[in-house]
């Protein structure tokens, strides 16, 4: 269903009072004042602030525990922004990120009612959506509020031009290490991915899962996936899938899937990895099941926060997945992809477009975005200056993941950034499927290719 664009239209409002006389006797009109009293004349033709309740929605995901210090951040941010403007009330939608993304807000889109305000990937659904003219065009808000220059990408929320969406923070793709444990066994962070192999080989010996896992939902192998084939096939390959100058069954995309299964039938995970939820593999690091853990930079929290990770606060690190050959520059997934959209129907009601405004003025702020820094590890999808970051948190922790920032080399968006949604379904059935040893790893990206071929086909 095609929509044209709806444009933001700036709405002025013309105040005109008129003015009545009062009917006086001959003396009294001798006895009043030739001028009338400013306060009076000013307080009959100010404009009425229309302060009649009214409600918008904003979905987010910030659900359970893990998520806790961002929804704390987002509640601070509703109040100043109800408190901002007259009759406002603002409603919270929690919803998982999974079911939000891929079931609840793509009903919404197709029917043409998503909420006011809603979690988004910018590549490629905030660009989807906007391209039906189901998103509200920022690029005028964003020059008003003299905040436009101030991200460091908004690439990922951009279509023709405009922009359609805000990141709401930054983030990388790494290890998560024990580091007591290392400590104790004399174990170093791996400079190469065959260092890595052999480390992995050392822990399993030693009784424990070298990999913490959690495979139910295939974005979370994938993690591994999409890193170990920007390494062997290069960071660029995975942005020709879409124009078809790079295919799947590149002999390096099947090399690096092959490392993925061999992980799988060494044993470097724990088995039954199909059948766990996210917070599970989490669970196998802080319990001291697992050494280390393939994850979003995001995750620190997680191990930051003593009601969630007990005794382990302080003795996790972090790490880049270490290149193929000694002394390369690390290639690390790095992106800005989640955020916030708006539907484009509020540009049809003044107040709550006025009401956006403020919920973006209050919400993409430097205070904000150190604040998500501190209390929640996010790193900034503004720009803030690593010596600032650093300074902000000197969490040991933090300070593994600065140092991984400094250290990239390359770095490129995860790849359901860059390919259509249906791709991404064929990769992920595949993925689960190479992990069940259902399929071999050319096999099931042939599979894959077969839906990128059908879903560029299908492009305009």
């Amino acid at each position: 269903m095609k929509k044209s664009l709806v444009l933001l239209v700036s709405l002025v409002f013309v105040a005109s009072g008129l003015l009545a006389g009062c009917g006086k006797s001959d003396n009294e009109a001798k006895n009043t004042p030739t001028q009338e009293p400013a306060a009076t004349n000013a307080a009959t033709n100010e404009p009425k602030v229309n302060d009649e309740p009214f409600e918008i929605t904003i979905r987010h995901t910030q659900v359970g525990e893990a998520k806790k210090f961002r929804l704390a951040m987002l509640e601070d941010v509703i109040k100043q922004t109800e408190a901002a403007v007259p009759g406002l009330k603002i409603k919270l939608d929690g919803v998982d990120s999974e079911v939000n993304r891929k079931e609840k807000l793509r009903g919404e889109m197709a029917a043409g009612k998503p909420p006011e305000v809603f979690d988004v990937f910018g590549s490629p659904d905030a660009q989807l959506y906007a391209k039906e003219g189901l998103m509200l065009d920022l690029t005028p808000i964003l020059d008003e509020l003299g905040i436009k220059e101030k991200f460091n990408t908004l690439a990922p929320f951009t279509y023709q031009d405009k922009v359609y969406g805000l990141p709401i923070g930054g983030s990388i793709e790494g290890f998560f290490y024990n580091k007591e444990y290392f400590e104790q066994k004399g174990l170093k962070v791996p400079a190469t991915l065959d260092e890595l192999d052999k480390l992995a080989e050392t822990i399993k010996a030693d009784g424990k899962v070298p990999f913490a896992q959690s495979s139910k939902d295939a974005w979370i192998p994938l993690m591994t996936t999409n890193n170990l084939w920007s390494y062997y096939a290069g960071a660029d390959i995975t942005y020709g899938f879409k124009s078809g100058t790079t295919k799947w069954t590149d002999p390096n995309v099947v090399k690096a899937v092959t490392k993925h299964q061999e992980w799988v039938q060494k044993g470097y995970y724990k088995k039954g990895e199909l059948g766990f939820e996210y917070a599970d593999m989490r669970n196998q690091v802080i319990t001291g099941e697992a050494i280390m853990m393939m994850d979003g930079s995001w995750a620190n929290s997680v191990f930051r926060d003593p009601a969630q990770a007990g005794d382990m606060v302080g003795k996790i690190g972090y790490f880049n997945m270490p290149p193929v050959n000694a002394g390369d520059k690390a290639i690390v997934m790095q992106d800005a992809n989640n955020g916030y959209g708006f539907s484009s129907a509020v540009a049809e009601d003044p107040r709550k477009l006025a009401a956006v405004k403020e919920f973006i003025k209050n919400m993409w702020t430097d205070e904000m975005q150190l604040r998500g820094l501190k209390d929640d590890g996010v790193l900034p999808a503004m720009k803030i200056s690593l010596d600032q970051m650093k300074s902000t948190s000197d969490d040991p922790l933090m300070q593994d993941i600065f140092k991984a920032v400094s250290e990239i080399g390359t770095s490129f968006p995860a790849f359901d950034a860059l390919v259509q949604a249906e791709v991404n379904t064929a990769l992920s059935m595949g993925i689960q499927q190479v992990i069940g040893g259902e399929i071999d790893p050319a096999k099931m990206l042939e599979n894959v290719q077969a839906a990128q071929d059908a879903a560029n086909a299908t492009a305009e």
